[in-house]
């Protein structure tokens, strides 16, 4: 299953003047550079959780329906289906009846079932195609607050050792790291 990100979040789970404040900085000369640290940081406290933190639309790619009519996915938490297509041989994409497919979101990681009559792709590769929603949700206060206090923690990190980065520094702080892990999704 490939995933492929659509859309990324319209906003980041720590604001500008959040971390502004959180550094005792004054004026705007760092502006551009903490707004760069502030998504890396999500970016990398999103890959140590295996979760999405603010709300984002990502396609999930398949060649064909699993022979159990279950499909594990590779993102957490899910919130919904935005639409679902089959390929035929072709390539010409027909949709599916929104009744097809069913989320279970208690699951983790979530899972999609076949719940109705579902036509079989007519190519053998990328014969189909799930677009989900992702994220706690659309705002800052969604995101646990341990995961956003983890991203302010990297940020600080980062600003702190900008341009001198010694070799036996790790990438996220082990304080961050501790933050996140009540989030880790576990991986078999």
């Amino acid at each position: 299953m490939i995933p492929i990100l659509l859309t990324g979040p319209q906003i980041e789970p720590v604001t500008l003047a959040d971390i502004k404040g959180y550094l005792r900085l004054d004026g705007n000369d760092e502006d551009r550079l903490l707004h760069s640290l502030i998504t890396a940081a999500r970016l990398m406290v999103e890959a140590e959780s295996g979760r999405c933190l603010i709300g984002q639309t990502w396609r999930l790619v398949i060649d064909r329906w699993p022979g159990g009519g279950c499909i594990r996915l590779p993102l957490s938490p899910v919130s919904g289906i935005v639409g679902a297509r089959v390929f035929d041989g072709d390539g010409v994409a027909s949709s599916l009846e929104a009744d097809a497919l069913r989320l279970d979101r208690g699951a983790d990681p979530a899972v999609i079932a076949v719940a109705g009559t579902v036509v079989h792709p007519g190519r053998p590769f990328a014969g189909i195609e799930i677009d989900v929603r992702a994220g706690y949700g659309e705002g800052m206060g969604d995101v646990p607050p341990p995961l956003r206090q983890a991203v302010r923690v990297i940020v600080a990190r980062w600003f702190e050792l900008r341009g001198d980065w010694p070799e036996q520094v790790p990438a996220i702080p082990p304080e961050a790291r501790a933050m996140i892990a009540p989030y880790r999704r576990a991986r078999l």
